[in-house]
Formats: structure tokens, C-alpha cells, sequence
């Protein structure tokens, strides 16, 4: 079962780095942060993603059921979804040097504890530790990325590189993951996890980040705002990454968590709604503008979930472990840098619609092809398909959250902040979303085609009744029994039943991801096209008037 969290990481806060960009760096510094950026964002990455990859692996050595091993989820992200927020005001105030070096020692405190770990409520602990301590270091892998470019170069180069670093990780993780667990158990993914987390805190040390003018930024309230804010968006993650396995309607403390995840979010949004200073902009956040942009990064942060919950679920569902996934992986992986090469090369501001259009268009593509899926499907059979889905990804995020910095630095730094907290809600809360909901969606689809199969397989059928003796024949030289060998292949064809209503679900996901792909691409068609005309006819008045 793919686990929520896969996919999501943690939002960058690149304030600082864009509102006074630096004197353009030499060739030599800008492979070095290059580097730096790439070790940052694999050691935040892998740190995250080990654990939400192999929950079914992890199980067994932490003496849990699959359902308690997916706390760890839940306690990872309940701080990390929001930490962004308040470290973006802390690092200004008082300058990257303390932070950066601050922020890798707590990591790397985080990542040696790991290894002490045998039992799930010290694990939950630990990974809560772990969240609130790989928040800072995405943040460093993206201030490395865009340090490493000219000022010309960051909005297009800076951005999809470093999010397409962030995009890659969950899959290296599963690359790595089989061959670290064959060493030992989750101890051993640590272990490589504290490696990297020392060796990024030694070029953090020696490649210090052009430093920045300290303001003092933070006021009283925010130590009041950013709390409720905090809470309301932990507790939504972890309805969100919890919700799936202890079912929705079924688990009163789910209902509870959601309320005060409600009520938390109204009085951070009233205390905000007063102040001169607001760490938040309610009014700017809730104009038009910034609501469209919202609503584009959700919606594909939502289809994105193809990949984590559509097709390795369906893999995870026949049998398929990572190692026999791994050539899919590597497709994957390497269809993720290339959209990011790609992107950065293209990026401006007059291809954002047609870079929007074409990652739409992969991934409608690529679901579409996905939804043919059988029983005899294996990973090299959707090579193309994901490779498409990954492609698409890589090219659509760095042009929308391209456009959001632009429309909030022409507002005033201020802006930047309030702007980080729609690009949090919509990447790791949405991607804990789309997990949630489609996983659920194929419990839901699953039990309806089990029925439609199930109600069809009667003995009086003559096809039935021969399918199960020739699955019962199997047990023919150990059970005499004819009454135990027909019970024993009624358990095998329920058993296959079971999995041909499970792939079947599997693929009305696909279906589904693409026609919201397809329904989106149309959506941006026609919003050019209304454009396009308003356009023309705002010339033809002016030349009339002329």
C-alpha cells in the first residue's frame, strides 16, 4: 500500500535569496553549490522518504502492525507542513550562517537517534524530531540551488533544479531502500541517512551562502499566530495521513482532529485579519489572483498522486516489491531530471500557459495508457507512461511558483511570506490529499467491482466449477479430501477475484486522474483563448477611439 506522505516534502522559504540577489557566482562556486544543493535535498529527502517507501518492510523490526507503522508518517509531517513558515522570519532576523549551521546539527542529532530506535513510541518520537529538523534543510538545499545561479538565471534555472531535486528524492529512496534493508533493518537506512547529514553539515561549513541584511522581523503575535497555524495544519496531516487506514467515518478522534484543525486555522486567520504586520495576508491571500494560482498547484499536486498512489500501489497490489520495481524507478528518476533540464532551459514568463499545456498533456497521456492495466502488467510495461507523468511534473511546479514570487515581490518582501503558506498548503498538504483520496477511492472502487465478481461466480456455472478444480489440483498430492480441495481452490479463486477487483480499481484511478488532467487542459485552453479574444477586442475599441 503506498503511504501518504510519499512525494511531498517540505516547502522552500527562498526569501532572502531572492529579495537581495548577490553578485553573479563564478563557474567554480556554482558547481560547488550546485553540489551542495543536490547532497541537501538528497539527505532532507531520503531522511523522509526511507520511512514513507517501506512502512511494510520497517514493520517487523519496530514490532508494529502496517496501520501503527504509519504513525510515523503522520508524526513526521505533522510538524514539517507549517515549520517553514516561522523558520523563513527566524533566518532573516538573525542571519543563514547561524541558521545553516544550527539547522544541520539538530538534523544530524535527529538522524544518530534513529539507530537507537527498537520500538514504535520511541520511533513516533523520533520521526516528529526528524520532521521539525529536515524543514531547515530543504530550505538550505534550495537557497545552495539558486545561490548558484545569476540573478537572470534564478527564476528559471534556480527553481527547477531545486524542485526537481525535491522531486527525485522519493524515488531514490526506493532505489536505495532494498539494498540497505538486505544489511539490516531500519537502522541501516539511517545510518546512510546520519552519513550524509554529516558530510552536507561539512560543506555547509566550508561553502558558507552569501549572507544576508539582518531585520528584525518577528513580532509578539506571530509567537501567537504561527501556533494555532502550526496545530491546524498538524492536525490536518495527520487526519490526512491516517484517515485511509483507520477509515474516515469509523475513528471519532478523526472527526475531532479536523475540528480543531478548523478552529485552530479561524482564530490564526482572526488574530491575522487585525494586525498592521500579519504574518499572513489574509486579504491578499484570498484575492482572485492568488486564489486561481492556488487552485492550479492543488489541482496538479492532486495528479501527481498518479505515481505514488496509482501505479506503484498497483504493483505493491500484485506482489511487487521495490527491488522488482527498480528499473521503473530509474525511468522515473531519470524522466524527472530531464522535465527539470527542460524546464530550466524554457522557463519565461511568456511560456508559462504552453509549459502548463504540455505537462497536462503528458500526464492525461500517461494516465490514460496506465488505465489499461491487467493482471499481466509489470513495471517495464508502463516504462513510457510514467516516464510521461514524471516528465510532466518536473515541467509544470516551477513556473507556478515562478509566477507566485513575482506576484508577491512586486507587493513588497512582506508578501513572500504569506505566499509560502499557499505553496505549503498546496504541496505538502495536497499531496497528503491526493494520497488520501485516491487510496481511498480504491478501497471504495475495489468493493464494488469484488461484488460485481463475486455475485458471478456461482457453481451451477460449468466454468466455475472447472476453474476451481484446476486450482485445487495444485493441493492434489497433499490433501485426499475432495470437500478440502475444493474449499482450497474456492479460496484461490476468491483470492484471484479479489485481485482482478483491486486492479480494476487501480485502473479507474488512472481513468480518473485522466480526465481531471484533461477537464484542466481544456480549462487552460479556454481561459488563453477568453484572453486572447478580451485582447483583441480592447485593440480594436483602442483603434476605433484612435
Amino acid at each position: 500500500m503506498t503511504n501518504a506522505a510519499e512525494g511531498t516534502s517540505s516547502a522552500p522559504a527562498p526569501t532572502a535569496a531572492i529579495a537581495a540577489p548577490p553578485p553573479d557566482p563564478t563557474l567554480q562556486r556554482s558547481i560547488a553549490c550546485i553540489g551542495a544543493s543536490v547532497l541537501l535535498w538528497t539527505t532532507q529527502g531520503l531522511g523522509m522518504n526511507f520511512v514513507a517507501g517501506n512502512t511494510a518492510q520497517i514493520q517487523g523490526s519496530l514490532g508494529a502492525t502496517l496501520t501503527e507503522t504509519n504513525w510515523l508518517i503522520a508524526a513526521y509531517m505533522a510538524p514539517n507542513v507549517s515549520l517553514t513558515l516561522i523558520l523563513t522570519k527566524i533566518r532573516i532576523q538573525f542571519g543563514l550562517r547561524r541558521f545553516a549551521l544550527l539547522s544541520l546539527g539538530v538534523f544530524v542529532f535527529a538522524s544518530i537517534l534513529h539507530l537507537f530506535v527498537h520500538d514504535l513510541r520511541a520511533a513516533v518520537a523520533i520521526r516528529f524530531l526528524a520532521g521539525i529538523a529536515s524543514s531547515p534543510v530543504s530550505t538550505l538545499g534550495f537557497l545552495y540551488m539558486l545561490e548558484a545561479f545569476p540573478a537572470s538565471k534564478k527564476m528559471s534555472w534556480g527553481l527547477s533544479l531545486a524542485l526537481t531535486c525535491t522531486a527525485a528524492t522519493p524515488t531514490l529512496a526506493r532505489l536505495l531502500a532494498p539494498a540497505l534493508l538486505d544489511l539490516g533493518q531500519w537502522q541501516e537506512l539511517y545510518t546512510m541517512d546520519m552519513g550524509l547529514a554529516l558530510l552536507a553539515a561539512a560543506v555547509v561549513y566550508l561553502l558558507p551562502l552569501t549572507p544576508i541584511v539582518h531585520t528584525k522581523v518577528l513580532r509578539k503575535l506571530d509567537f501567537v499566530s504561527y501556533p494555532l497555524i502550526a496545530l491546524s495544519f498538524g492536525l490536518l496531516a495527520v487526519v490526512l495521513a491516517l484517515g485511509r487506514y483507520y477509515w474516515w467515518l469509523e475513528a471519532p478522534w478523526l472527526g475531532w482532529c479536523l475540528a480543531a484543525s478548523l478552529l485552530s486555522l479561524g482564530l490564526a486567520v482572526a488574530i491575522e485579519a487585525q494586525r498592521e504586520a500579519p504574518l499572513l495576508n489574509v486579504r491578499w491571500l484570498m484575492s482572485r489572483e492568488i486564489l486561481h494560482l492556488a487552485a492550479i498547484m492543488l489541482l496538479f499536486r492532486l495528479v501527481l498522486s498518479e505515481q505514488t498512489a496509482g501505479a506503484i500501489g498497483l504493483f505493491q497490489t500484485v506482489g511487487l516489491l521495490n527491488e522488482q520495481s527498480a528499473g521503473l524507478y530509474g525511468v522515473i528518476l531519470f524522466a524527472s531530471v530531464a522535465g527539470g533540464l527542460a524546464c530550466g532551459a524554457l522557463l519565461k514568463p511568456e511560456r508559462i500557459p504552453a509549459l502548463h499545456g504540455l505537462a497536462l498533456t503528458c500526464v492525461c497521456v500517461g494516465a490514460y495508457l496506465d488505465s489499461q492495466a491487467t493482471n499481466l502488467t509489470r513495471p517495464a510495461n508502463m516504462y513510457f507512461s510514467q516516464a510521461l507523468i514524471a516528465f510532466g511534473g518536473a515541467l509544470f511546479l516551477p513556473p507556478s511558483l515562478s509566477t507566485g514570487l513575482t506576484v508577491a515581490m512586486k507587493r513588497g518582501p512582506e508578501y513572500i511570506t504569506s505566499f509560502i503558506v499557499t505553496f505549503l498548503f498546496t504541496q505538502s498538504i495536497g499531496g497528503l490529499m491526493g494520497s488520501a483520496f485516491f487510496t481511498s477511492f480504491v478501497v471504495l472502487r475495489e468493493q464494488f467491482h469484488s461484488s460485481y465478481l463475486v455475485e458471478r461466480l456461482t457453481l451451477s456455472d460449468p466454468l466455475v466449477v472447472e476453474r476451481v478444480r484446476q486450482l485445487a489440483s495444485s493441493y492434489g498430492k497433499v490433501l485426499t479430501d475432495s470437500q478440502l480441495l475444493n474449499a482450497e481452490g474456492l479460496a484461490l479463486l476468491a483470492q484471484q477475484a479479489t485481485r482482478e477487483a483491486n486492479i480494476l480499481a487501480y485502473n479507474d484511478i488512472f481513468l480518473l486522474i485522466c480526465w481531471i488532467s484533461g477537464f484542466a487542459l481544456c480549462a487552460l485552453i479556454a481561459h488563453l483563448l477568453y484572453l486572447n479574444l478580451r485582447q483583441a477586442i480592447a485593440d480594436r475599441r483602442s483603434l476605433t477611439v484612435a
